[in-house]
């Protein structure tokens, strides 16, 4: 479980997209963040939230966020899964878990009644000047936006 609170800066970070460029958390600096982790590209719960935040991308813009996604993942696999559902934003891979471990977010898991070590769903809002303002622990993939936004408006 993550650490981190709300109400405090957010990590700073530095990894690769999906285009093998290196993407800070600095470079989005003036924009609201949704900084989303999720454990793996092509899986079905996993691609129901990515294209939740495609099919909603404008409204989300329209409170000036910008969405990164971060998974253990590699960078071709994060093309590929770009690619292949058309996805408008950012994906760093996070292999070394780099990123994942100071956000908090790799620990214990269970299914099927076997516990075993992995990333826990969750979403940083993070706002224009780096502060986390929100911190969605197992959020509702199908409907993600909509969370985001209720929760960001209220």
């Amino acid at each position: 479980m993550s650490t981190i609170q709300p109400n405090t800066k957010a990590p700073a970070f530095k990894g690769k997209d999906q285009n093998g460029n290196t993407i800070s958390l600095a470079d989005f600096k003036g924009h609201n963040i949704v900084l989303y982790f999720y454990p793996q590209d092509d899986t079905p719960t996993c691609t129901t939230q990515a294209c939740n935040f495609r099919d909603n991308i404008e409204s989300l813009a329209e409170q000036n966020f910008v969405v990164i996604g971060v998974s253990p993942d590699e960078v071709v696999k994060h093309k590929k899964f770009e690619t292949k559902h058309q996805l408008p934003f950012v994906l760093i891979a996070d292999p070394e878990l780099t990123i994942i471990e100071k956000y908090g977010v790799w620990g214990e898991k269970s299914m099927y009644g076997k516990k075993y070590m992995g990333l826990l769903r969750t979403t940083f809002l993070i706002d224009a000047k780096g502060m986390i303002k929100h911190i969605i622990s197992k959020p509702k993939a199908k409907i993600h936006t909509e969370e985001i936004l209720n929760l960001w408006n209220s």
